[in-house]
């Protein structure tokens, strides 16, 4: 991947810059984040996205945030610490890496030494450090992923789990970076990704900045893609892979996953652990964040029907395990049964 590939997060001398992946691919343009209430409306606006890239945001949000209060006492510190992560986290439900994040930076602050200000060094301190093991893990989800890209192999994916999506090169697209760095040649087929396409701006785009052999598709063009002996496996990203096996990835993933099913594709799913959640038993209690209506009704900026034709939007579907191959996580690929094998991942 080029060096010079857009970052979907930079922080710079203590500010945190955000490419706001709504205007892509069309701007590349940075917002610096400056409020709880900007970073919050960032997330839940989808400017930052991706389960990886969203706990990042998150990390480094909060300790914007919480920098004009280092001369509080050391509690009144910890306190607005804990109001200020509870209110972050309420901006999107699903992906569990928000929580992840914000909780790992609340437990650093309970056992850390020191004044409000030292306190303050040290979660950004932490917050770097998330942010360089997400680049490391992705690369390792790509290590563990590679066997699977052989020449002249045909790879769909769905949404966006690329380099934008995360701290490093992507989760679903880490294979095929690496892949593409050692000379195999393969395809890519990238769902479009209704409502808000992230798969024609956000994968597609990137794949292409890359060098890689990418074909866009609409997502009622799947089946048939499939049926043409196109497409030899799936891989996707999650937003969270619950203690079964379970998971919750962006809407439309269940289609593709059943229609790999019905077609003898193998269907992975790409995550670093911090995704997994072994405290939610399944999919059933994922919850599913519901979103503005308006999203449905418009393609882009163009509306597309009435506004008072009632709509449903959302954000994401849950995959049973029975439809998933595999499950590639940094530690290496998990094959059903996931329930054991996912308790195993954190026992090494």
């Amino acid at each position: 991947m080029r060096g010079d590939f857009p970052k979907a997060i930079r922080w710079e001398n203590g500010e945190l810059w955000l490419l706001d992946q709504t205007r892509l691919p069309h701007e590349v343009v940075y917002e610096q984040q400056e409020s709880a209430e900007q970073i919050h409306a960032s997330i839940h606006a989808l400017k930052v996205r991706g389960a990886p890239a969203i706990g990042i945001a998150a990390a480094y949000g909060l300790c914007v945030v919480l920098k004009p209060f280092i001369d509080l006492p050391r509690a009144d510190f910890i306190a607005e610490l804990q109001r200020q992560a509870d209110y972050i986290n309420s901006s999107r439900p699903t992906a569990v890496n928000l929580q992840w994040a914000l909780q790992r930076l609340r437990s650093v602050a309970d056992t850390a030494e020191g004044d409000s200000e030292s306190l303050w060094q040290t979660l950004v301190i932490e917050a770097q450090a998330i942010h360089a093991e997400d680049e490391a893990l992705c690369r390792g989800i790509g290590v563990h992923a590679l066997p699977l890209i052989r020449d002249g192999v045909g790879v769909m994916t769905h949404c966006n789990a690329g380099a934008l999506a995360t701290g490093g090169i992507g989760t679903a697209t880490a294979p095929l970076y690496l892949a593409h760095e050692q000379g195999i040649s393969f395809r890519v087929f990238a769902n479009e990704t209704r409502p808000l396409l992230q798969g024609s701006r956000l994968t597609s785009w990137e794949l292409h900045c890359a060098g890689i052999d990418v074909t866009l598709l609409t997502d009622n063009m799947a089946a048939q893609t499939m049926a043409s002996g196109a497409v030899d496996l799936v891989i996707v990203g999650t937003d969270r892979v619950v203690a079964n096996g379970d998971v919750a990835n962006k809407i439309g993933t269940l289609g593709v996953a059943i229609l790999a099913k019905h077609y003898g594709i193998p269907f992975y799913v790409a995550c670093p652990s911090s995704t997994i959640d072994l405290s939610t038993a399944d999919g059933t209690l994922i919850p599913i964040e519901q979103r503005d209506s308006s999203e449905v009704r418009r393609f882009g900026s163009h509306q597309a029907t009435l506004s008072e034709i009632k709509t449903l939007n959302p954000a994401f579907d849950v995959t049973p395990a029975e439809l998933v191959s595999g499950i590639i996580t940094e530690k290496g690929l998990i094959k059903p049964p996931f329930s054991s094998g996912l308790a195993a991942l954190f026992d090494r």
